[in-house]
C-alpha cells in the first residue's frame, strides 16, 4: 500500500573503501539529494528527506549508486521512514522549535 502523502525518510549511507575517504563518498550521496529538489536536512548521522515515498526511494537508489560509482567497494544503507495513514509528515513540524 503506497499512500500519496508526504513522508519523512532518513537515509544513512555508510561506504566501505580501502582507498577513498568515506566523507568524500558520502558527499556524493548528498549531492544527489541536493540536486533532487526535495526538502532535506543533513545531520551528523543521516540525511532526512521529505516527499512522496516512491520519489524518495528513487532518490535513495540514485544516491547509493553515486557512492558506488565514486569508487566505494560496497555500501551499507539504512532507512528510517515516518508514514501517516491519512496526513502528511513535515520535517519542520518536528524541528521548528529548535531552529534559530
Amino acid at each position: 500500500m503506497n499512500h500519496k502523502h508526504i513522508i519523512n525518510m532518513g537515509i544513512q549511507i555508510v561506504p566501505k573503501s580501502k582507498n577513498l575517504d568515506s566523507y568524500h563518498l558520502v558527499d556524493k550521496a548528498i549531492e544527489v539529494i541536493q540536486k533532487s529538489g526535495v526538502k532535506y536536512v543533513v545531520t551528523p548521522f543521516e540525511t532526512v528527506m521529505e516527499g512522496e515515498q516512491k520519489e524518495l526511494m528513487e532518490i535513495a537508489q540514485k544516491a547509493q549508486e553515486a557512492v558506488l560509482n565514486a569508487g566505494a567497494d560496497e555500501v551499507l544503507v539504512y532507512y528510517r521512514m515516518q508514514i501517516r495513514k491519512t496526513k502528511d509528515v513535515w520535517i519542520m513540524d518536528k524541528i521548528e522549535k529548535y531552529t534559530p
